[in-house]
């Protein structure tokens, strides 16, 4: 019953932290994580935290479900607990080096021992955390092994005269401000850190949407959509632009092909103006 009280505690704060930092986003907001841990409760809280911090995340409940996943699906961080159903996460993390897979890993474990966090990093685990922990240690320890394995990450970018504030979640265009939704901001980031170079669906999903994404839909293309609404509008010069059968482009191309994106996005814009009266004539 104590343990079972301290859970509940922990769960509780757990949700209470992620709601107090949902307005201080990490530098690396736009990543795709996977949470292995068996215990759905936990599960629940910290994805849900996780999620209110601009990360895409996929769970797995089992040490064979978290090997499926990390085989079909990129991840630019695995949370992985020791106590799971199955291989455990020692078992899961030795498989996972031995396939090759470099990316980081931090363990979870309600072991405190000094001997079970150096069997933790010896299988290949990157970082160790005692549970329970506070959220806010959690989000300082994925900041630090994705700032890792990959290059710094500033907290402010600027392109042309957008300027978007990772830590605050804001974002201004020539000193207007910008009103964004969590996964707005997570797909704006996601495009301007990868400024300059065309982007597949397929990379957006991967990056800023889980596992319930469905690749099917055009929910990639509504959000982009509505961004341009949000960030080219009233603008002279667009800074997100389609390129047929490949992606987007974000940033300023040369004059010649951004006027092409501009006439294809206007086009684009009013078949949408048109298929939308359509449809209000016949519901009428």
């Amino acid at each position: 019953m104590q343990l079972q009280n301290r859970e509940n505690l922990w769960c509780l704060r757990v949700s209470v932290v992620s709601c107090d930092l949902r307005h201080q986003l990490p530098y690396d907001a736009g990543m795709r994580l996977l949470l292995v841990e068996d215990d759905a409760r936990i599960a629940r809280f910290v994805a849900k935290g996780l999620r209110e911090q601009a990360y895409a995340v996929d769970t797995a409940g089992t040490g064979d479900d978290a090997l499926y996943q990390a085989e079909i699906n990129t991840y630019d961080l695995i949370i992985l607990d020791v106590m799971i159903p199955g291989r455990d996460g020692l078992e899961v993390c030795r498989a996972l080096r031995k396939s090759g897979l470099r990316t980081p890993i931090l363990m979870l474990t309600a072991r405190d021992g000094v001997d079970d966090r150096i069997k933790g990093l010896d299988q290949g685990a990157d970082d160790y955390l005692t549970k329970p922990f506070e959220f806010g240690e959690l989000l300082a320890r994925l900041r630090a092994l994705l700032r890792r394995s990959g290059e710094l990450r500033p907290p402010q970018i600027t392109v042309a005269d957008l300027v978007i504030d990772t830590a605050a979640q804001t974002a201004a265009r020539g000193g207007r401000s910008i009103s964004l939704t969590t996964k707005e901001f997570a797909l704006l980031e996601y495009l301007a850190r990868n400024a300059g170079r065309v982007i597949g669906r397929a990379e957006i999903a991967e990056h800023v949407w889980d596992e319930t994404f469905d690749p099917f839909s055009n929910l990639i293309e509504v959000y982009v959509n509505r961004l341009r609404g949000k960030i080219d509008s009233g603008s002279g010069q667009h800074l997100i632009h389609t390129r047929r059968g490949a992606g987007y482009f974000f940033g300023r191309p040369d004059d010649g092909q951004a006027k092409a994106d501009s006439r294809e996005s206007s086009a684009t814009r009013s078949r949408a103006g048109a298929s939308n009266t359509a449809g209000r004539k016949n519901h009428v």
